[in-house]
């Protein structure tokens, strides 16, 4: 059986992490919240019902959770009719399934995955997709890959995780996987995160699985 590498999604094949905080900031903002410059940060790795109470509670939107929820996602799905692939992500993702199974687990609400994938065809890449909104848990927890190991009937000693950020690499990590970290620009992981990295490289360009 080939190796797996099982991808991360937000931030690592597309630069959405700033859509999610576009729409969410004009969404807290546009409904009496009030809004800060680490709340993206914060929110990055939650499953939907998650970070719609953090709006809820933490932000201070009055509405209930799951309109919260199917607001924001309805705004980052519309956003998304032109996706903002990161450079080399599809040559990135050509190059791996030539060799390995490909898995993805997003923390992204399965609507959103889904416009992307559709969008940039390429669920033909993928064996499995996970949403976080599958599990009990969000990244850092390692519910993500767990579960995308289980799918694929993937060894955790023989798969690595493609990822950018401080909860999905804690997650990767915690699964078992061996992580590349190619660490976004905008939302840095931070450096204790990092040092739990398998291998670092600075974009997709130089993505080589062994």
């Amino acid at each position: 059986m080939k190796p797996s590498v099982i991808f991360d999604l937000d931030g690592t094949l597309v630069e959405t992490e700033q859509v999610w905080r576009d729409v969410r900031r004009q969404f807290v903002e546009t409904h009496g919240g009030r809004w800060h410059d680490g709340a993206q940060s914060t929110m990055i790795g939650m499953r939907t019902a998650e970070w719609a109470q953090y709006i809820h509670d933490d932000l201070g939107v009055a509405l209930p959770t799951d309109e919260i929820a199917k607001l924001v996602v309805d705004g980052v799905v519309a956003a998304l009719r032109n996706v903002p692939v990161l450079p080399g992500a599809e040559a990135a993702l050509a190059r791996a399934s030539q060799g390995h199974r490909l898995g993805l687990a997003t923390s992204a609400a399965r609507p959103v995955a889904e416009t992307v994938l559709e969008t940039c065809d390429w669920n033909r890449f993928f064996d499995v997709v996970v949403s976080a909104d599958d599990v009990a848990r969000g990244k850092p927890a390692p519910d993500v890959y767990l579960r995308a190991l289980q799918l694929m009937n993937a060894d955790a000693a023989r798969t690595f995780a493609v990822e950018d950020s401080t909860n999905g690499i804690r997650s990767a990590h915690a699964a078992g996987l061996r992580t590349i970290a190619i660490p976004n620009h905008e939302f840095p992981p931070s450096a204790d995160a990092l040092a739990l990295a398998w291998h670092v490289i600075p974009n997709l360009d130089a993505l080589q699985i062994p």
